[in-house]
């Protein structure tokens, strides 16, 4: 007989709960090992802000399922830990990045730099040069044989492999098989040996030293094995690198070792460097030049897309809105066909119609009005063209959002301003347009931004182009501010400078922050006076 006391129902509870939070905490266990051995390989590499983050979301998670105050947080670890590690990370880095040299020549680490120089070797005058031979064991153990000029041959292990640094070369001794003409080994037992094309593509090789620790011999060439040296002697101490044949010291300056004559080693790590990346955007060549008239073409674009998308849809809206409009849904769907093509693939249609030899617009102005207009080359052409494209893509947001707007006011205010004996321009100047601006005021500042930086439309269609000839940067007269970073921070032949690029992303987002409050402020001033509407 089943026992339905109050303290056996308590018990089976508690029980339950028990085994509940048992599996609870198993999870939370795995999932905390699996990110702290993330984590750790990230620091180990050299990554900390990217293992900061990932401690910080293991801490999160942790909270939020163990501590019981924690509790209602819960369900919202998850979604805090991906907002933190794809939103928040992304930018605080980007921050970080724009006070350090994080670019070509400098994307790694100081502990890797410092690796990778002290493997550069030489060649001295005493050392010799062989053919080789490589084989491989299952393990990735390797031997490898040498043949000098004197035709003398020999077999060498590993520096840090156990016995004897060489193995002389007898057939049925030490594993070795069959001996070759040139007096290698055919086989030896436990290796493979390696042909020329599969040894050439094994960067382990290059790495790897062979025979005596005092008299190392390294593969440098598919063909020739030689007693290198190292190159540079490294100090830990003063953390400087001595060039072994010249005996120049170079000396780490942000990042790269340089020496007083100004030679420097690579590769260089990344490292902080303070205000440098500003000081050398506000230095720059292009700040005196065309960023004065890419900033005001900037303004003009951004302006002149958001009025001329938003007149174009709030027209079509009012024209459709009139309920005596006959076939209005259909026309309607027509006009949205722009914003359901992929605008990567509008803006190359645009780019063929607007070809100065091929294109249709130039075809039809010719034969109506025998002009060809040099859409590429002028500089105001260029720009009325990219508007014009801007256009066609934003104007369908623009019809549904104003739509949806309109919709919203109350009839009964026409109503009484057409008793009052307003026109149609008056009720809209005084009606339509002010309730209008109050529900898409933010929509626009939005739009406003979005159009600032839309480097897609400018890259697509005409890379920034015409250049500005005066300028000594690479610019265009369609260049707007973020395709003209692109320019000096990814293509002005000195290499990817992702800090360079981050400290100036960082002053465009001040400048769009500021741009932003100013025009919350005029969607308030319409606010204002939508309320005495």
């Amino acid at each position: 007989m089943a026992d339905n006391t109050p303290a056996s129902g308590a018990f089976a509870k508690k029980t339950l709960f028990g085994a509940g939070n048992l599996l609870t905490y198993l999870i939370i266990l795995i999932v905390d090992i699996a990110l702290g051995y993330f984590a750790f390989r990230l620091f180990s590499m050299g990554y900390t802000p990217l293992g900061i983050c990932f401690v910080i979301i293991i801490i999160m998670i942790s909270v939020a399922f163990l501590v019981p105050k924690a509790y209602m947080f819960k369900w919202m670890a998850v979604g805090l830990s991906a907002w933190l590690l794809f939103s928040i990370f992304p930018i605080v880095y980007t921050i970080y990045n724009a006070f350090t040299n994080y670019g070509d020549g400098h994307l790694i680490t100081q502990a890797q730099a410092i690796n990778q120089i002290e493997a550069q070797t030489y060649l001295p005058e005493t050392g010799k040069a062989y053919e080789w031979i490589a084989y491989r064991s299952p393990e990735n153990e390797y031997l490898l044989w040498l043949k000098d000029g004197e035709g003398n041959t020999t077999l060498v292990t590993q520096v840090d492999a156990e016995g004897d640094a060489e193995k002389e070369i007898v057939s049925g001794q030490n594993g070795i098989g069959e001996i070759d003409e040139a007096g290698a080994p055919v086989t030896i037992d436990g290796y493979q040996r390696l042909n020329r094309v599969t040894a050439s593509i094994d960067q382990n090789l290059t790495n790897i030293k062979f025979g005596d620790p005092e008299k190392t011999i390294q593969v440098r060439s598919p063909s020739e094995a030689a007693e290198l040296l190292p190159l540079f002697a490294y100090d830990r101490e003063t953390n400087t690198f001595t060039d072994q044949l010249t005996g120049r010291v170079y000396f780490d300056e942000k990042g790269t070792y340089t020496a007083r004559t100004g030679q420097r080693l690579i590769p260089g790590y990344s490292a902080l460097v303070g205000v440098d990346n500003f000081v050398q955007f506000i230095n720059s060549p292009g700040l005196r030049g065309p960023l004065v008239t890419i900033a005001i073409w900037n303004f003009m674009f951004a302006t002149g897309s958001l009025l001329l998308t938003f007149s174009l849809g709030l027209l079509i809206s009012i024209i459709y809105g009139d309920p005596k409009f006959k076939g209005k849904k259909f026309l309607r769907s027509l006009l949205l066909i722009p914003y359901t093509i992929p605008s990567l693939i509008t803006i190359l249609i645009w780019r063929g119609m607007f070809n100065p030899d091929l294109g249709i617009i130039n075809r039809v102005l010719f034969t109506v009005f025998n002009i060809s207009p040099r859409w590429f080359t002028q500089p105001w052409l260029a720009r009325a063209a990219l508007l014009i494209v801007n256009t066609w893509l934003g104007y369908p947001y623009w019809m549904l959002v104003t739509s949806g707007a309109l919709q919203s006011i109350p009839g009964d205010i026409y109503e009484a301003a057409e008793i009052d004996g307003a026109s149609g321009w008056q009720k809209f100047w005084g009606i339509t347009l002010p309730l209008l601006l109050v529900s898409v005021g933010p929509l626009m500042i939005s739009s406003f931004i979005f159009n600032f930086n839309n480097f897609n439309l400018i890259y697509a269609f005409i890379n920034g182009g015409p250049p500005i000839p005066t300028a000594t940067t690479q610019a265009g007269y369609t260049d707007i501010i973020i395709s003209y970073v692109y320019n000096l921070a990814f293509a002005s032949g000195r290499g990817v400078q992702y800090g360079y690029a981050s400290a100036i992303s960082l002053i465009l987002f001040i400048l769009i922050a500021v741009m932003s409050l100013l025009q919350f402020r005029f969607t308030n001033m319409w606010e204002e006076v939508g309320e005495n509407v």
